[in-house]
């Protein structure tokens, strides 16, 4: 998802600069959220602070998981429902987990999200009712799922079933809502439900490559997304995956889900295609995220020992610079983007 800030969200929050926030806890996409039509970027800009509180809560380390899972599950309804004020038990709770300033500062302003949240227009906020809605599902999912990060165990998916409605969940979901704010805003030859359609595809698309990537440092707090029975069928169990001993024969299950992703990316080319030409910055702020995800995969697939703990598949800031100054080539053609992003999933199978 996009987000950025715009004059009137900045007013609601008092103690936070919220372009520093959001620049230090989305990281890349906020490159692309300054790019974004104010009629939508206050809508993105609250559901991502919402699904960030959420995540914030998943993972501290000062509660049990039960106790998180209950707080994640209650979350939503702190929007349907402001006047319940069990919600302003949270910061307190947990602000002192944070593992940064910027995160920090998140955590102390709940109410002002919650504000924001109302202030906003009406056809937005169910909308992001429903996102947050989905995201804290898969955030339960993991607390319900695995072990407890200190347990010295390892857990895994039963089935790729789960892993697809897990990105489903946590990528698909938010591509869903991104696309139904653009719908909302921009005239589109498709129908909705197709255009709907294509950003679940790419949404799932960036969650399994965050899964891929932070592999080595899931496993170490209890989490195997791949599921159990990919595993055996390589005589491997989840907990074998710490050893990097095993990244050969972990190679064909981390295969199979680049493929998937690929196959799943293969939808920003209709994607692109329906956002009209006269349309600048969404058609950057789509491309961008979506070029980025494939060059990430390509180093994915490239990578010979993904199990290693001291391995970090990131791109470098410098392809991230080229894809921006390469804008005006999305701008211009459809042929153009779809020859690029084509080379780019076609590279390091």
């Amino acid at each position: 998802m996009l987000f950025f800030v715009s004059r009137k969200i900045y007013t609601i929050y008092k103690m936070t600069d919220l372009n520093e926030l959001l620049k230090h806890t989305s990281r890349s996409l906020y490159l692309s959220a300054r790019l974004l039509p104010t009629d939508v970027r206050d809508g993105f800009c609250v559901a991502y602070l919402l699904c960030r509180y959420a995540d914030s809560i998943a993972d501290t380390s000062l509660l049990p998981p039960p106790q998180r899972a209950a707080w994640i599950k209650d979350f939503p309804s702190f929007l349907t429902h402001p006047q319940d004020k069990k919600w302003q038990q949270l910061p307190q709770t947990i602000s002192s987990s944070a593992t940064n300033i910027y995160e920090e500062q998140l955590l102390r302003n709940l109410p002002a999200c919650l504000q924001a949240y109302a202030q906003l227009p009406a056809w937005q906020q169910p909308l992001i009712l429903q996102v947050v809605r989905a995201v804290c599902s898969g955030m339960e999912i993991d607390l319900n799922t695995f072990p407890d990060e200190n347990s010295g165990t390892v857990r895994a998916f039963g089935t790729a079933g789960e892993l697809e409605n897990y990105c489903h969940l946590m990528g698909g979901e938010p591509g869903v809502f991104w696309s139904q704010l653009i719908a909302h805003t921009v005239a589109l030859p498709l129908k909705q439900e197709k255009f709907l359609a294509l950003g679940k595809q790419i949404g799932d698309t960036l969650q399994i490559v965050n899964i891929l990537r932070d592999l080595p440092r899931d496993l170490r707090i209890g989490r195997c997304y791949f599921p159990q029975e990919e595993l055996q069928s390589y005589g491997l169990q989840p907990a074998d995956l710490l050893d990097e001993k095993n990244s050969t024969r972990f190679e064909q299950i981390k295969q199979k889900w680049i493929s998937w992703a690929r196959q799943n990316l293969q939808a920003a080319y209709a994607y692109l295609r329906a956002l009209p030409k006269s349309q600048l910055a969404h058609r950057a702020a789509v491309a961008w995220p979506v070029l980025w995800a494939a060059d990430t995969l390509k180093k994915l697939a490239q990578e010979s020992n993904l199990l290693d703990p001291q391995v970090r598949v990131k791109i470098p800031r410098s392809r991230i610079y080229l894809t921006m100054l390469a804008t005006p080539l999305i701008w211009a053609s459809n042929t153009l983007f779809e020859k690029w992003l084509f080379c780019k999933l076609s590279d390091g199978k």
